[in-house]
């Protein structure tokens, strides 16, 4: 089949455990509504606790997973997609690998005997919720999985490949190795800025792998990050794309491109020296549930078209359809079959 595991994602999987909680348990952890932490050693419990005594729902989590889980949503082609990531030897480890599979997803995860799977706590009280986030075994992971012949028979499988800037903090070797088996064979390669720290502190790692992307997303403060820590001197985000979709690329084969998305303004596309954007999906505010995972819901719903080789603006159409449906909904979830036309 034309489309069998055309699309390879490596990343940090996380499994989400969101559940209804109430003040007193925000206030035991210490947790505060509307925000996103790492965990410390006193949210350590917590999971465990959320697990036995709420009402939870396990949704398989991490940016490159959502996007990878959208992109075989979007496609409805069994086995389109594969993903690649560390987890622990453990029942969240189970849970992740049931919800991804469920979701048509071919997952190969490297498991850390000694390290829990990584788990995001999402507790919602009255609608507003708050991320707590426990990387664990996601951070473990190693390129010499990547190289067992049965994994790296996904890495020769695959056509396109996306991979999140926040793997740059875990195994930029393994980003390196598939960096370069596309450059040499005329493949696809994908990243996310991420996150602003990533721009920041892992500076040298994203301009070394920079050189092979021939697509780089981001948002637009992870883009004014990027400029400014190059001393670039502008705010433009339509500049900025522009200036990152020239930079000097290993490749020949094809010209990068660079995908800026700016919440609900225009996203922006700046390839070959020009830069088009492109109007997204318009949501009353009273319909928007939770925001997180839009930016890799709009990943997921591109690359979806990207790799049946649609145009552009047909990527970005998808991308924008992802995202709306996933923000009207709590989590990164999705209903049983999409209906974009």
């Amino acid at each position: 089949m034309a489309y069998q595991r055309i699309l390879l994602g490596m990343g940090n999987p996380l499994l989400d455990i969101s559940a209804v909680v109430d003040d007193e348990f925000l206030n035991k952890y210490d947790v505060k509504l509307n925000n996103a932490i790492l965990a410390e050693e006193k949210h350590i419990p917590m999971y465990e606790e959320l697990a036995t005594k709420y009402n939870v729902e396990y949704i398989a989590g991490g940016a490159t997973q959502n996007s990878i889980r959208v992109a075989q949503w979007m496609l409805q082609i069994p086995g389109a997609t594969s993903y690649i990531g560390c987890v622990g030897k453990d029942k969240f480890a189970e849970e992740m690998k049931k919800s991804s599979q469920q979701a048509g997803v071919n997952v190969q995860y490297y498991e850390d005997e000694t390290t829990p799977t990584g788990t995001c706590a999402v507790c919602v009280v009255g609608g507003e919720r708050s991320l707590v986030a426990n990387l664990s075994a996601a951070n473990c992971y190693k390129s010499e999985h990547l190289k067992r012949p049965e994994n790296w028979a996904l890495v020769e499988k695959a056509k396109y490949f996306y991979i999140a800037g926040f793997f740059l903090t875990v195994s930029p070797d393994s980003i390196q190795l598939v960096a370069e088996h596309a450059a040499a064979n005329n493949k696809v390669f994908m990243m996310n800025l991420s996150a602003p720290f990533i721009c920041e502190f892992f500076k040298d790692a994203l301009d070394k792998v920079l050189l092979y992307m021939d697509y780089i997303f981001g948002n637009e403060t992870e883009a004014r990050t990027y400029s400014k820590v190059h001393g670039w001197e502008t705010d433009n985000v339509e500049e900025i794309a522009l200036k990152i979709s020239q930079l000097p690329k290993t490749s020949e084969n094809r010209k990068r491109i660079a995908v800026i998305t700016q919440g609900s303004d225009p996203v922006i596309v700046a390839e070959d020296g020009k830069v088009n954007k492109f109007p997204v999906i318009t949501l009353p505010k009273e319909k928007l549930v939770d925001t997180n995972g839009a930016g890799d819901s709009f990943v997921g719903g591109f690359l979806s078209q990207l790799v049946q080789e649609k145009p552009i603006e047909e990527c970005v159409r998808a991308g924008c359809y992802a995202a709306n449906v996933i923000i009207q909904r709590s989590g990164c979830t999705f209903p049983e079959k999409p209906d974009f036309h």
